[in-house]
């Protein structure tokens, strides 16, 4: 029998080469939008799987599925050591894909170099999700042999253009795969030195919007007017899908004021660089907005650049739209509120086509359970402070998918990331403190469920 003093020794033992695998990592531009080379994240498959190998696992797999349409997913690795008779099964789940870098002169550094500056690791996909797989990279490492439970690796390859391919890859692979607990890394903790259960998340529903008033471009001196731009009409019809406190105002989209926490208002303004001024849209509570409520942004917009300004009145112009739905609401329904507002309010009648995009169930934890207990005590031993729950108002639908494939598993939300984290931004970092604590958390938490502290 260890003790959490031996796994806490062992954890420092092992972080230099965890760190230093790390940054091999980064180092792999995996970035799996189709824009880039795939080379790449065949070239990281490879490298996690090497790491699983040197970690002990015996059955390591670099794995594809196909779709029924013929097409085929980007290599994931998955990694298999059994328990003894009876014992649990562990899923431990991160991906290896990253984010594009964005614009080179957007960074203080190369995003595809990690570079340390004070306890902070710089580099695209150093937080998300590479640091996940370290993590359990780690875990095993520290654990060695000391593993009362099976457990199995799922490193994805492309969750970050949105699991296209996820639920046929579980279906393909479920007999390796299949599960008692799933710990999912790929989310986030309260703040630095406060650890988190995410134990809600919210659903998504994006759609590509068109707005026409004319069928080509026309001299705006000549018809400005009577006529207007598609542009000015587009910011009318957005307009309309907020009330004037800022709260979602189509129909039947629901939410709740419930959080568990208190968000301050002067933390989100620096964790989101909110400019001065700017008053926060919304009621009820910060952390409910963020978690419990329905969002509509604006994320793409198609319209005539300034430096390709010309004297004409836009004929037509599109918009993307991102919606996050509150846990509880079913996707196809807030699909279908969202397209009926959108043509129930084309501004002067101007003609407005709605083309549905991506969806993703949103995810609510089942509660106070013996599993969720155990995670709390080993937070609890590694941070030194109770953990608290949270909610993330972004998206994470594969886990929809697992709960669909695996009913009967429980899924368990962690992660490395923080607020200063920034992830799909620029300047992506992860604190390294941080991650050595949650290295020790998941290895304590594979110890407790296996008997072995």
């Amino acid at each position: 029998m260890t003790t959490a003093d031996d796994l806490a020794r062992r954890t420092r033992e092992h972080f230099p080469a965890i760190r230093s695998d790390l940054e091999d990592l980064v180092r792999i531009p995996s970035v799996s939008s189709p824009a880039f080379d795939q080379a790449q994240v065949a070239a990281s498959a490879d490298a996690v799987a090497a790491l699983l190998r040197d970690a002990g696992m015996p059955q390591v797999e670099v794995l594809t599925a196909e779709t029924a349409d013929g097409a085929t997913s980007r290599p994931a690795v998955v990694a298999h050591r059994p328990g003894p008779v009876g014992a649990l099964t562990v899923l431990l789940y991160a991906h290896h894909d990253v984010q594009p870098p964005g614009a080179d002169e957007s960074w203080d550094t190369d995003p595809f170099e990690p570079t340390r500056r004070g306890e902070r690791l710089y580099g695209r996909g150093a937080a998300d999700d590479k640091a996940g797989i370290m993590a359990h990279v780690g875990a095993l490492r520290v654990l060695g042999e000391s593993l009362g439970v099976g457990v199995t690796v799922f490193a994805e390859g492309e969750e970050e253009i949105g699991s296209p391919t996820f639920t046929d890859f579980l279906r393909t692979h479920a007999d390796r795969l299949r599960a008692d607990v799933i710990v999912v890394a790929d989310s986030g903790n309260w703040k630095v030195g406060v650890p988190a259960l995410t134990t809600s998340l919210r659903g998504l529903v994006d759609c590509e919007v068109e707005v026409r008033v004319l069928e080509h471009a026309v001299h705006s001196g000549m018809f400005g007017g009577p006529v207007l731009d598609a542009v000015t009409l587009m910011a009318r019809l957005v307009a309309t899908l907020h009330d004037q406190n800022g709260d979602v105002a189509v129909a039947g989209l629901t939410g709740s004021d419930e959080a568990a926490v208190d968000y301050p208002e002067e933390d989100l303004r620096a964790d989101a660089s909110v400019v001065d001024g700017y008053r926060l849209a919304g009621t009820g509570p910060l952390a409910a907005r963020l978690w419990r409520k329905p969002a509509i942004s604006v994320v793409g917009l198609d319209a005539t650049t300034v430096a390709a300004a010309s004297n004409t009145i836009a004929p037509v112009c599109r918009a993307k739209l991102s919606v996050r739905i509150a846990p509880g609401q079913d996707p196809a329904d807030a699909e279908r509120l969202l397209v009926d507002h959108l043509l129930a309010h084309a501004p002067f009648g101007a003609q407005v086509r709605v083309t549905p995009g991506e969806r993703g169930h949103a995810f609510d934890a089942a509660g106070d359970t013996e599993h969720m207990r155990t995670a709390r005590w080993a937070f609890s031993q590694a941070w030194g402070r109770e953990p608290v729950d949270i909610g993330v108002g972004g998206s994470i639908p594969f886990i929809s998918e697992l709960k669909q494939v695996f009913p009967g598993a429980e899924i368990l939300v962690t992660g490395v990331e923080d607020p200063d984290s920034r992830a799909h931004s620029e300047n992506e970092s992860v604190h390294l403190g941080e991650l050595e604590k949650v290295v020790l958390a998941e290895a304590l938490l594979l110890a407790r469920l296996g008997g072995q502290v």
